[in-house]
Formats: C-alpha cells, sequence, structure tokens
C-alpha cells in the first residue's frame, strides 16, 4: 500500500526550530514534500526490475517537451519538473495517477534526505581543501598557493589525491540518520531534524532508513 511507499520528493524551505515536550530546542528544516503523483510501474517482466515512478512539482505543457508530453498523458496528462523513481518490493496497491503524499511519513521516523549541495564556484585549495597556506607578508609570494606538487625525478609525476584548486560545490550527497520531527499532513510539510543540503527551494529526495 501507499502508506508503506519508501520515499517522497519535496522542495527545501528553509531552517527554524521547535520545542520538544521537555523544553529541548530542536533544529529542523521544513520540507515541503509531496503531493507526488505516480507516472509509472516499472515491473521485472517488461522493464527488468521493480520500481515505481512518481513526478514532483506541477509544470506549465507549454514548458513539456513532445517526449515527456506523451508519458505524462498515460497518467491524467498532468505534467511534473521532477521526475524520481523508488524501489519498491512489489507493485500491488499501487496505480498510475495515484496521489502519495507526506502522510507516508510518522513523528520519530529514521529517513536519510539526497540532494545538490550548493554551488561555490571555482575555488583556491585553501577553501576547497583547507590547506594552511603560507605566510602572509614579507615577500614570500607563497600566501595561499597550492605549493609544491611532488618530486619531478621521482616517481616524476603528480600522484593521485593531490588537492588542487577547481570547482566546489554543486554535488549530490547522501545525509543518513535524521528524523522525522514533525508532519503536517494538511500542508504538506515535514519537519527533519538537521541540515539538508542544498539552498532553498531546492528538490531533495527524502527516503525511509533501512532496518
Amino acid at each position: 500500500m501507499a502508506s508503506a511507499f519508501p520515499g517522497l520528493l519535496g522542495k527545501k524551505i528553509g531552517m527554524t526550530r521547535v520545542f520538544e515536550e521537555d523544553g529541548t530546542v530542536v533544529p529542523v528544516t521544513v520540507v515541503r514534500a509531496g503531493p507526488c503523483v505516480v507516472t509509472q510501474i516499472k515491473t521485472r517482466e517488461h522493464d527488468g526490475y521493480v520500481a515505481v515512478q512518481v513526478g514532483f512539482d506541477p509544470l506549465r505543457e507549454k514548458h513539456v517537451n513532445k517526449p515527456m508530453k506523451g508519458h505524462f498523458q498515460k497518467s491524467g496528462g498532468r505534467a511534473f519538473r521532477h521526475v524520481r523513481e523508488f524501489k519498491v518490493a512489489g507493485t500491488d496497491g499501487y496505480q498510475v495517477g495515484q496521489e502519495i503524499t507526506v502522510g507516508i511519513f510518522a513523528k520519530g521516523e529514521k529517513v536519510l534526505v539526497s540532494g545538490r549541495t550548493k554551488g561555490k564556484g571555482f575555488q583556491g585549495v585553501v577553501r576547497r581543501h583547507g590547506h594552511k597556506g603560507g605566510k602572509g607578508s614579507h615577500g614570500s609570494m607563497f600566501h595561499r598557493a597550492p605549493g609544491s606538487s611532488g618530486a619531478g625525478t621521482s616517481p616524476g609525476r603528480v600522484l593521485k589525491g593531490r588537492g588542487y584548486p577547481g570547482h566546489m560545490g554543486d554535488v549530490q550527497v547522501v545525509v543518513r540518520g535524521l528524523r522525522v520531527i514533525e508532519v503536517r499532513e494538511s500542508d504538506h510539510l515535514v519537519l527533519i531534524g538537521g541540515g539538508l543540503p542544498g539552498a532553498n527551494g531546492g528538490l531533495i529526495a527524502i527516503h525511509r532508513e533501512a532496518v
């Protein structure tokens, strides 16, 4: 049944805090999760694996290309900005066009969240890798430079794993061991303890922790 669905797509709203019954202050991230609509059901006979595809965040028809428009017509014609798959043990209880809401989660439940971190652009080794850097005065000409890359004669190459300046952030990460603090089904909101990856308004996927 949908109540046992393994996860949900959502949009990060921002952070706040809530007070538990004993007065403990808990920092939480507010997520507008769902409602998600089942857009396709994958079966082992037809696709080689079992999964349920869901769509999130309705999209105006003029922003949908023809291949995706044909795909969404099979699930009622509503188009979505984001489409993701969740693997399930079986497809019984699911049907195309079915809505899955934040009610699948319960207070105190352990979840993991995946999302893309904020992009930081091109950064040097001090910020990207935490290098100490050199002296900041007396004409050292070193300051925040990467420093030596290794010996020139032996091994005569740069060893793998050497930290260099480059693009930082904007990567997919998973945060495990988070706890559902509160579920507000009427508002499609779920409050998750701690911080979540990405900027406000970014897409995240909430998964149930494997027991």
